[in-house]
């Protein structure tokens, strides 16, 4: 039977009907597993191996990613681990094309570390058509759409579609649009990745990520990545996760309805220059992100006059806290130019909408920028 996504969030990774038995069991913590003769006869053997707890979480996943999924103790460790097994095969001339604006810690991944083992690395802009000129030679194409904290799109399967051609392999970073609202398998990508610490699980209360493979043997591979490199996730982590996804469709639901209202209000005052938000029908992304997004996302960017006003707007504000990370049930705003390492203007600012009544944020954003101009 087909069901709404509202539907399989609620249901995805749930062990069948047991009398007596909690629909969502609670988490298993071991180390060690009773194990007799040979290890292969038991499907748990050593907790850096695997957990059931991992395995209905990542049932889930597979569920709504169309794909086999590996959970690992954080996102930066699911980019880290699809790197490492798709570009560090001991082959020569691995070569790396990713978004000069995708997320700083993995363009920093990239150049320190994958660029001192050998990788050439590429940097290209997310927006436009630079990235399908860059694919000849490259071993694995690196997107992020829409990229973070700038909100660019690219057309994921377009991409794709030139990538194969060239017999490059696609990973896209899916953690702003989370996967229901796109899915970067059915896209076409062969790799989807998350932190599963924003959006998808939506409380900012745990990190960890996942990674989803359209092909279950670099799922394998993955898999045993993530057991030599001792990148593993706690059962508590994980459980928490499952029990948060149930919630992710009427979350974001109800945030990107306030977001899309956010940014319209934004684009009318005077004080603010820029506004982006893919579902903006006269930002220059929504062309794409309509044709390939269900949902437009939790985030909107926007930029002030200045340092100085950004971060007057910032303590003028009284139900938007002052935070990083974003996707999360509270809504938080920080001027991301705090961090350096992205080309953004110092008045600019990442807004992660909430589950809050909109108005209330609405009016709590209006005496913010009057009290910042």
């Amino acid at each position: 039977m087909t069901v709404s996504d509202g539907t399989r969030v609620v249901r995805a990774g749930l062990p069948e009907a047991s009398q007596g038995e909690p629909l969502l069991p609670g988490p298993t913590f071991a180390a060690k597993y009773h194990l007799r003769g040979e290890p292969s006869s038991s499907p748990f053997t050593y907790g850096r191996y695997h957990n059931p707890t991992w395995t209905r979480f990542e049932h889930a996943l597979g569920d709504l990613e169309g794909g086999p999924s590996v959970v690992f103790a954080s996102g930066m460790a699911a980019v880290t681990a699809v790197m490492s097994v798709t570009l560090l095969d001991g082959r020569p001339g691995r070569e790396l094309t990713m978004p000069s604006d995708c997320y700083y810690t993995t363009r920093r991944l990239a150049e320190e570390h994958f660029a001192s083992l050998g990788v050439k690395v590429r940097m290209v802009p997310t927006d436009g058509s630079e990235l399908s000129k860059h694919l000849e030679g490259s071993t694995l194409l690196w997107l992020e759409s829409p990229s973070n904290p700038s909100l660019d799109v690219c057309d994921i399967a377009e991409l794709a579609r030139a990538a194969h051609d060239n017999r490059v392999l696609v990973a896209v970073d899916n953690t702003t649009a989370t996967v229901l609202g796109q899915r970067p398998i059915e896209l076409g990508a062969d790799f989807s990745v998350s932190s599963d610490s924003k959006a998808l699980t939506g409380h900012g209360d745990l990190v960890l990520g996942h990674a989803a493979a359209r092909d279950p043997s670099w799922a394998e591979r993955l898999r045993a990545f993530r057991t030599r490199q001792g990148a593993v996730p706690g059962p508590m982590e994980v459980w928490l996760a499952h029990r948060s996804i149930a919630t992710l469709d009427v979350r974001l639901e109800r945030q990107c309805r306030s977001a899309l209202d956010i940014a319209r209000f934004l684009t009318r005052r005077s004080e603010v220059l820029l506004v982006r938000y893919p579902g903006l029908d006269s930002d220059p992304a929504y062309p794409t992100a309509s044709r390939q997004m269900k949902r437009f996302g939790p985030v909107v960017s926007f930029v002030l006059d200045g340092k100085s006003k950004a971060e007057k707007f910032l303590d003028a504000c009284r139900l938007v806290t002052s935070a990083t990370s974003f996707g999360g049930l509270q809504t938080t705003a920080e001027r991301r130019a705090r961090w350096g390492g992205d080309a953004i203007p110092e008045g600019f600012i990442r807004l992660s909408t909430g589950i809050e009544d909109v108005q209330d944020l609405l009016n709590d954003l209006s005496q913010a920028l009057d009290k910042a101009a």
